[in-house]
């Protein structure tokens, strides 16, 4: 069979990755797909500029244009990140009968349902495997090896970033700035971390996720979004006393009026499995009602591990371009027809355990206060700490770890806490969530 001509946009880090790989593996990549797999052109910002990879055999151009209009490409791999030119791009190649590999979550979280309809009308295959957790194959596990699944929840770490300076924080004793600073250092942050340490990277994933565990139209707008920067070390240290790690997670979990899709700190259990990921790396953990808890451990970026998702679509793409469009898996798992708009619920509906820190008089009575107006709310207690004040303050600190209630309850609770004459600062609050292993 005549092989796979590829066209790549952006010849950066991961451009060069997926030209090695094919370089490397071609014959067994050939084996796989029934053909080969051949990048013939890319569109660079500067052609000057030095490369990870050899350019001998690729027409290297600076028009991306001209490339998802060439009759001779078969499919366009989109690199370039971000969202407006790369919208643009994406459904001009769609719209001239070119498939597309993707990494770029932003694109996809914001813009996938209608680039989805528009491949489906034009019986073309959009593929975004990189575009989620890097070299972890999750897309595909959710959406072909669990199919027979009802998906009750998912829930994982999916930025290396914020994972990374949460790991140094509990194990170095640094301030969040402190490890920050370290992660720019060793590469593992932007100059700008925003889109990491606010949840942003982790929404625009987790939007992805959830819509092919749950049948429901891409809902990134929907997604309640909640960053690290505030977690200090305090918090650290009493979530370990109490036996959990503070972990940025993101959630997809059906609930009883709907789906919650959340990205925020979260307190773990020390013994799961979640809790003990660390540095850089990504894990995803998918409940299904046969199959139970699955969990997908790896590398959620870099050269190597995405190369390897995006190389992968590209050989499923190979494999589907002789199937009618009819037989092939649906870009969103459901088929098209049979995506449904589940509510997606605010933050004041989630249901789930709650880790709250307050800072009070050092006096006697003020813990039972605490506690009555939990218990007028039928909020049941895991744990407590109280915390003498320090030489040098007067206040004294109760960190209680709450059972399961509804964030509604909980902060109508933490309303009246703070209202409390004897509470000497605001309350410090984050949620808690256990995951069967």
């Amino acid at each position: 069979m005549d092989a796979v001509k590829v066209g790549v946009l952006g010849l950066g880090t991961v451009g060069a990755g997926v030209v090695n790989l094919l370089a490397r593996n071609g014959d067994e990549i050939a084996r796989r797909a029934g053909r080969e797999i051949r990048v013939t052109r890319a569109a660079v910002r500067n052609l000057e500029a030095p490369r990870e990879c050899a350019t001998a055999d690729i027409d290297l151009g600076t028009d991306c244009h001209s490339i998802v209009t060439d009759p001779e490409i078969d499919v366009v791999l989109e690199l370039i990140g971000g969202e407006t030119e790369a919208y643009d791009l994406v459904m001009a190649a769609i719209a001239n009968g070119k498939h597309v590999v993707t990494a770029n979550k932003h694109l996809i979280a914001l813009h996938g349902n209608e680039i989805f309809a528009a491949a489906d009308a034009a019986g073309v295959v959009v593929s975004f495997e990189a575009a989620v957790a890097g070299g972890i194959p999750i897309i595909k596990a959710i959406r072909e090896s669990l199919a027979a699944n009802r998906i009750e929840w998912v829930a994982g770490i999916i930025n290396g970033t914020g994972n990374f300076i949460l790991s140094q924080m509990n194990f170095e004793d640094v301030s969040f700035d402190e490890a920050l600073a370290d992660a720019q250092a060793r590469g593992f942050a932007e100059a700008d971390p925003t889109f990491d340490v606010e949840g942003i990277d982790a929404a625009h994933k987790l939007a992805i996720i959830g819509s092919i565990a749950f049948g429901i139209p891409l809902s990134f707008d929907k997604i309640v979004t909640d960053g690290i920067r505030r977690i200090s070390a305090d918090d650290i240290e009493y979530a370990a006393e109490l036996g959990y790690r503070v972990k940025h997670l993101g959630i997809a979990q059906r609930q009883p009026e709907g789906v919650s899709m959340r990205v925020h700190p979260t307190l773990v259990s020390e013994r799961a499995l979640l809790a003990n990921v660390e540095g850089e790396k990504n894990a995803i953990m998918v409940y299904g009602d046969a199959v139970g808890a699955t969990a997908y451990y790896g590398a959620g970026a870099g050269a190597g591990p995405t190369a390897s998702s995006v190389v992968a679509d590209m050989i499923d793409t190979a494999r589907m371009m002789s199937v009618d469009p009819a037989g092939r898996v649906p870009h969103l798992a459901f088929q098209p027809d049979q995506i449904t708009a589940e509510p997606v619920l605010g933050s004041e509906d989630f249901v789930c355990g709650h880790y709250f820190r307050v800072q009070v008089a050092d006096q006697t009575g003020v813990m039972a206060e605490v506690t009555r107006i939990l218990a007028e709310r039928a909020i049941g207690i895991e744990a407590i700490l109280q915390k003498d004040p320090p030489r040098d303050d007067e206040d004294a600190r109760i960190i209680i770890v709450t059972k399961t209630a509804k964030e509604a309850t909980l902060m109508d609770a933490l309303s009246h806490i703070v209202a409390l004459p004897t509470t000497r600062d605001g309350v410090v609050h984050y949620r808690v969530a256990e995951f069967e292993d």
